[in-house]
């Protein structure tokens, strides 16, 4: 009976090669050269054949069982798992969380295998790019660049939409700062750098898009200097420069972080048991953005960090820089009309006030109302309803101390300014 040898392309040539070496058209170093093996391996073979024919080129180890292969009882361990507890991974994730939480040490390739083979994972065509993009080369130092940004997502599979604030160094590729928010608005960014501020300093650069939280959009005054948004304001202040990107790819990185945090982010959270925002917050910074960092940062091109530390006197000011600002004017009864209430102004100031001036109002991010003029804050008293309309106040000011003086009934003071009824004709 006839036995049928299977063999493959590259073991027919070897074949070839080594009949070729055995009729002695060739010698041993010629044949080493032409095999890619060491004369040693050559004259091994060459035995071999010499012996056993055909089968002498065959790998001996072809039909058993490789000294490497994973156990079954491992494979059934972890295809248990991947559907219970990691069916919506990706296999890179999941890998790591077998390794991490079940002791399953398997590597990526072999993860992505058994999620394909029980369903859980779908291979995926490469598609070839229309256009080519080269990635902006990083920045040197530490601090030097912040690129910002925000997501709304169902961070906490609620079915509801939360808005995630992030920033990421972009020398060292780390998350910096990661905070739940309510939206977007000038308060929870207000917030957010100035948490920032406080924990690392100020970066030189801040790169993030044309949203109307950070950029005035209207056509007519997009690019005049002089109108700034309210956090442009703060950033100014702070001697921080903006960079608003002209598209998404321009600040890519950060734009690429929200992809893999809603994958890694919500599965991690959904592991914690977290629901709720706050949760969230004190995870993010206690526990995922130390993990992150640790897997994902970069090391930078030169050493060094050039965050500007704040000083006290600065620490001090934060509240007033991280607050929205406006103009106001004050009425001639003394009072301040803001976001339709109604503020008394006290009748003892720390600096003179006058009827029609202008002052600065500031409203904190803790929601507190300030009124400035001069730099000094003023006093004020909240009205429960719209005060009574008057043509004139009786006070022409008011100053650091209450007057005891009283000007007498007929006195010219009362009756050419206060009293316009009483007024005596120049002909008398």
């Amino acid at each position: 009976m006839v036995e049928l040898i299977t063999m493959t392309p590259k073991e027919l040539s070897r074949y070839g090669i080594i009949k070729r070496l055995i009729r002695k058209e060739i010698n041993g170093s010629e044949a080493s050269k032409q095999l890619g093996l060491k004369v040693r391996q050559v004259k091994n073979i060459k035995a071999r054949v010499i012996k056993e024919g055909l089968k002498g080129v065959i790998h001996k180890s072809r039909g058993k069982t490789g000294n490497r292969r994973i156990k079954t009882e491992i494979i059934e361990k972890a295809k248990y798992w991947l559907k219970k507890r990691y069916y919506d991974f990706q296999p890179t994730f999941a890998m790591e969380k077998l390794d991490e939480e079940q002791h399953l040490c398997l590597s990526k390739e072999k993860v992505r295998q058994l999620m394909t083979e029980v369903g859980l994972w779908q291979p995926r065509s490469r598609k070839k790019n229309k256009e080519y993009r080269s990635w902006r080369q990083r920045k040197d130092y530490y601090g030097e660049m912040e690129q910002f940004d925000g997501c709304y997502f169902d961070w906490f599979e609620t079915g509801k939409l939360d808005c995630l604030l992030a920033s990421r160094d972009d020398a060292t590729n780390k998350i910096t700062g990661l905070r739940f928010a309510l939206n977007e608005g000038v308060k929870p960014v207000a917030d957010f750098w100035k948490e920032y501020f406080e924990t690392y300093g100020k970066p030189l650069k801040i790169y993030l898009d044309r949203l109307s939280t950070y950029k005035n959009t209207h056509k007519s005054v997009m690019d005049d200097p002089r109108v700034l948004t309210q956090f442009q304001r703060m950033m100014r202040q702070s001697d921080v420069e903006t960079i608003p990107a002209y598209s998404p790819q321009a600040k890519g990185r950060i734009e690429n972080l929200f992809p893999t945090l809603q994958h890694r982010l919500v599965r991690e959270m959904r592991l914690a048991g977290i629901k709720t925002p706050e949760e969230g917050n004190r995870f993010v910074k206690e526990v995922f953005i130390l993990k992150f960092n640790a897997k994902f940062s970069v090391v930078p091109q030169k050493r060094g960090n050039v965050h500007r530390k704040i000083t006290e006197i600065e620490k001090k000011q934060l509240d007033q820089v991280f607050s929205k600002q406006k103009i106001g004017y004050i009425n001639n009864d003394f009072t301040v009309r803001y976001q339709g209430k109604w503020f008394q102004l006290s009748e003892k100031q720390p600096v003179l006030v006058r009827k029609k001036e202008k002052i600065l109002i500031e409203e904190r991010i803790s929601g507190e109302i300030f009124f400035s003029l001069r730099g000094k804050y003023l006093n004020y008293t909240v009205l429960p309803e719209r005060p009574k309309k008057i043509i004139e106040a009786k006070v022409p000011a008011l100053t650091t101390a209450k007057s005891c003086w009283k000007p007498p009934d007929d006195h010219p003071w009362r009756k050419f300014i206060l009293n316009p009824e009483k007024k005596v004709s120049s002909r008398a």
